[in-house]
């Protein structure tokens, strides 16, 4: 590598270093994920993902105001071919407690799911089920996974078309049993940037082999619809994840998260019309008439302090 390149490689990875960082502070601290005294469990698959994301809580760790335990933890599936060497060398470079689990879930999801048919539900209880499991053997206050900004919207998106229901990937969840917490500290970050991250970082990439091609799964499709609209309309997946932090159960359909049963009106209300009328006087119906036309602008116009509502009829 010229030096030219190898400035232009070091200059863009500390630029998304940077990046990364400051989305990922600004993530625990909106969501009060780390405190003092927390043991975080990153949990590495060994994709791009999970490995940003201990290699960014690292480097808070060591800049933030507060105390905290890192241990990262993989859990060996038994997949044929999974290179078992990977992981441990590299954490061995990294100077971080660690702990590989075996265990064969790889045989479980085989032999319950049918060839042909999708592994991932299964896989992933089974793979939870186990990290949960683990968490409160070694005192893990937080487990920490490698899902992104995009991971979360591709989910609301799944839920919506496929399940008939509006939910994501939550920044901070608390498990059923409410023994374990969860956290994403990459819920801010965009897919893109770590891809090119873990490029520039060199991470040693794992594949995943146990669902076969992924061509087929919905999530892809999911992912090809918003790449397509991040492609010809800039910000739309911005919009979108903010418009999930800014959601108003009053103005939607859910039921359940809104009381509209119960909703009156209040007949003590001064009649002001909507909130973009509010500068308007209470209204005087009393010269109202019936099938007239009113121009409201004029009347308003002729007084601040009442208005005289002109009506027009036509018998």
């Amino acid at each position: 590598m010229s030096e030219d390149l190898s400035k232009h490689h070091t200059s863009r990875m500390n630029k998304l270093q940077r990046k990364l960082r400051s989305e990922v502070g600004k993530a625990i601290g909106d969501y009060n994920m780390i405190e003092e005294g927390d043991r975080v469990m990153c949990c590495l698959s060994g994709g791009k993902d999970s490995y940003a994301m201990l290699d960014i809580l690292l480097n808070l760790q060591q800049r933030a105001p507060i105390k905290f335990e890192i241990v990262a933890v993989n859990l060996d599936q038994k997949q044929p071919g999974f290179p078992e060497e990977v992981l441990p060398a590299y954490l061995d470079t990294l100077n971080v407690p660690y702990h590989i689990i075996e265990k064969d879930t790889y045989s479980v999801v085989r032999e319950k799911i049918p060839e042909g048919q999708k592994t991932c539900s299964l896989c992933s209880r089974l793979r939870r089920g186990t990290l949960y499991g683990f968490a409160q053997k070694i005192g893990a206050t937080k487990i920490a996974l490698g899902h992104h900004r995009d991971d979360i919207i591709e989910t609301l998106f799944l839920n919506m078309f496929f399940a008939g229901k509006q939910k994501a990937m939550p920044p901070k969840l608390l498990s059923d049993d409410g023994a374990n917490m969860v956290i994403r500290p990459l819920a801010y970050s965009r897919e893109k940037d770590i891809a090119e991250y873990a490029e520039l970082k060199a991470f040693p990439i794992i594949p995943c082999n146990l669902c076969g091609s992924q061509e087929n799964l919905k999530r892809a499709e999911v992912k090809d619809m918003l790449n397509l609209w991040d492609e010809h309309h800039p910000g739309r997946i911005e919009s979108i994840f903010t418009a999930m932090q800014n959601t108003s159960p009053s103005q939607g359909v859910d039921r359940e998260q809104f009381d509209f049963i119960s909703l009156q009106r209040d007949a003590d209300a001064p009649l002001r019309g909507d909130v973009a009328e509010s500068d308007l006087p209470a209204f005087d119906f009393v010269d109202v008439a019936n099938n007239g036309h009113i121009d409201l602008d004029a009347a308003k116009s002729r007084s601040e302090n009442k208005i005289d509502i002109v009506s027009t009829y036509t018998p």
